[in-house]
């Protein structure tokens, strides 16, 4: 029983979905339906994504990068503001998901004698980063690649909607930065560290492009699948047992909950009945309970008012943990540190996360008075 609640404390989060989807159950029963719940290329993207990551990790390339930027003596501010900005120009091209795998870890290692809130404070800002990164691009994320596609909308339509408030957001994203002092200690990085190997580097290298591929849809997602299987398999199996396969679990449990509730048609008239007139703070409000694709997909069947729908999942991606599935990315890498603290981490990210959502509503509400 002791090693039981140790394991609920250490994974809180996955009990709770997984609590919720056995109770959505109870009003949605199990069927043939829940297997069109899942969204696969979410799940397999992701498995391929973190195995390839962990891969770059076991061949010292954190290290390396790491010695690299640390090669010049600079301020760790300017090295916490240059990870941030990483973070939100990268999610523009390759998904939120994707530059919270590559950059946290790469953050950890950096700051890795850091610890407490600056660190939490650090990997909050880079999430932060990411889901309003994100918004400014068609393939940013999926719910404007849904929304995109859905509605028919142009690019400049799509980029007259975002632009502003994705301006705003970056300025948001790094406004902590100005306000640390002194709190972050840099480890020494030698000149010494190296690429353990340089012919697993450019494997890895091709696997990570197939997965960007299948990412903006150019490349079908299950033809990423088994080339990542077979090549860790061949070159290094100890990185297959060491994916974080309680995400995916947390990933299943909570498509398995979103699509009971989206399917409950006492929901589905409630949203229709209030949703006219009202798609931006709809879009919000729905997200922080079931995130931002869900939200997304489910509302867009109710209105054609694609703008305000497009602004309120992509706004509504801040707030809760679950509003957007890459923040959900970003706690599991930094729970995983061997100083984490994930309640001092939830605070933290809810409590900003909030103020930037407030904000942003304030500025896109004065946006239409304008």
């Amino acid at each position: 029983m002791h090693k039981l609640l140790l394991e609920v404390r250490k994974e809180l989060f996955l009990f709770v979905v997984l609590l919720a989807a056995l109770i959505s159950m109870l009003f949605v029963p199990p069927s043939a339906a829940y297997v069109n719940y899942i969204n696969y290329q979410v799940i397999v993207l992701l498995f391929c994504l973190m195995a390839v990551v962990k891969g770059f990790a076991r061949i010292n390339l954190f290290s390396v990068l790491c010695a690299k930027l640390l090669a010049k003596p600079q301020g760790a501010k300017n090295i916490a503001l240059l990870l941030i900005s990483l973070t939100y120009f990268l999610a523009m091209a390759v998904t939120n998901d994707v530059a919270l795998l590559v950059i946290v870890p790469l953050t950890l290692v950096i700051f890795q004698k850091t610890a407490g809130r600056a660190l939490i404070w650090l990997v909050v800002c880079q999430t932060v980063a990411a889901n309003l990164g994100s918004m400014l691009t068609p393939v940013g994320n999926p719910q404007n690649l849904y929304l995109f596609t859905y509605y028919q909308m142009s690019l400049y339509d799509f980029l007259g909607v975002v632009w502003p408030v994705a301006a705003v957001g970056y300025l948001l994203s790094v406004a902590p930065v100005f306000f640390w002092r002194n709190a972050f200690n840099l480890p020494i990085f030698t000149t010494q560290e190296q690429i353990t190997s340089y012919r697993r580097l450019l494997i890895y290298f091709l696997l990570f492009a197939l997965c960007l591929l299948a990412v903006v849809n150019i490349l079908d997602y299950r033809l990423c699948l088994l080339p990542v299987l077979l090549v860790f398999a061949l070159l290094d199996s100890v990185v297959l047992k060491t994916v974080d396969y309680r995400l995916l679990a947390t990933f299943v449990c909570f498509f398995i909950f979103v699509g009971n509730i989206s399917s409950i048609l006492v929901i589905n008239n409630f949203l229709s009945s209030i949703l006219a007139g009202r798609e931006l703070l709809m879009g919000v409000a729905c997200s922080q309970l079931i995130s931002n694709v869900p939200a997304a997909i489910m509302l867009s069947g109710f209105t054609q008012a694609a703008k305000p729908l497009l602004l309120g999942v992509n706004i509504g991606g801040l707030g809760t943990l679950v509003a957007s599935l890459a923040s959900l990315i970003s706690f599991r890498i930094y729970s995983h540190n061997y100083q984490a603290q994930s309640g001092e981490y939830l605070m933290v990210f809810t409590g900003y996360n909030l103020i930037v959502l407030i904000l942003l509503l304030g500025f896109v509400k004065l946006l239409e008075f304008v």
